[in-house]
């Protein structure tokens, strides 16, 4: 897919971060988008800072969608092709997601479930209900989004990160399953798996707010250095994207942070939680 021009894109988890970046890029690039959220006020916002930017022609809509339920997404489907006139698709990012569950153990089993239903469950209701008009196409892309903990079970030493690194593999384990299926059954739309490392984005806002949670001081300032003092913003983040889904490749690796751990997991998988060993010559000894 070497333009966007033309095309009509879906975008979850559109309210902020790389789903409001992903929005607004491809709209400047002359494609149609409806982006959902689970915060109707942020995807509304997102939706009308993409509209402003966007060429004549592009129609860019927001829509409020928990994509942990079924429901919902079937309704965000059905309303965005009334709204766009439309009986296929052309892209779909599936970009949703929520951190916490860190802990199997010591944690709430109901936090460890909803952090698994929107990260894997929402990837999946999103398949089952956009494929079908990605295959109604010519030419169609299924982009999910894991991240450097679906290669990389850990947040950091102490750190456990179970329900969000479990979804996180099975989104990546479940997109590396389609392309036989797709090549098969499909050939006209292909896939692609985004594994990003550190991106600097509003994701520790937005876990307290999925899980209901105000934060205090401390947690504000901690989530504003997550996204101020990240390597990459999103708008980065976005570019990089695009450009692998332009380029045709299945997997796409954002930030120097997620290709130097899978370079290194890959040469020595058995060091993966060993991390004086997976760090060596990074970090003073």
């Amino acid at each position: 897919m070497d333009s966007f021009a033309g095309k009509l894109a879906v975008v979850t988890g559109g309210g902020s971060g790389m789903g409001r970046e992903l929005t607004r890029q491809l709209a400047a690039q002359g494609c149609s988008v409806a982006t959902c959220d689970i915060h109707p006020d942020t995807v509304a916002e997102t939706a009308a800072m993409a509209q402003a930017e966007a060429p004549a022609g592009v129609l860019v809509t927001g829509h409020h969608c928990d994509v942990a339920d079924e429901t919902q997404v079937l309704r965000f489907r059905d309303d965005l092709l009334a709204q766009h006139g439309a009986d296929h698709l052309n892209l779909v990012f599936s970009n949703a997601g929520i951190g916490g569950g860190g802990s199997f153990v010591n944690e709430p089993r109901e936090e460890w479930e909803r952090v698994f239903a929107i990260d894997f469950w929402g990837t999946y209701h999103c398949a089952r209900a956009f494929l079908p008009l990605l295959i109604a196409g010519d030419e169609g892309v299924l982009v999910n989004t894991s991240s450097v903990n679906g290669f990389w079970a850990a947040l950091f030493p102490g750190a456990p990160q179970t329900a969000y690194s479990a979804a996180k593999f099975a989104v990546r384990g479940f997109t590396e399953a389609l392309i036989e299926d797709l090549r098969s059954n499909a050939p006209q739309v292909r896939v692609a798996v985004v594994m990003p490392g550190h991106v600097g984005t509003d994701i520790i806002g937005n876990t307290l707010r999925a899980h209901g949670k105000d934060p205090d001081q401390m947690l504000i300032d901690i989530s504003n250095d997550f996204r101020d003092k990240a390597p990459l913003c999103a708008a980065q983040a976005a570019a990089i994207i695009l450009d692998g889904v332009r380029s045709g490749t299945w997997r796409i690796l954002v930030g120097q942070d997620a290709a130097m751990i899978d370079e290194r997991i890959r040469a020595n998988p058995e060091a993966a939680y060993d991390y004086a060993e997976l760090f060596r010559g990074l970090v003073p000894s």
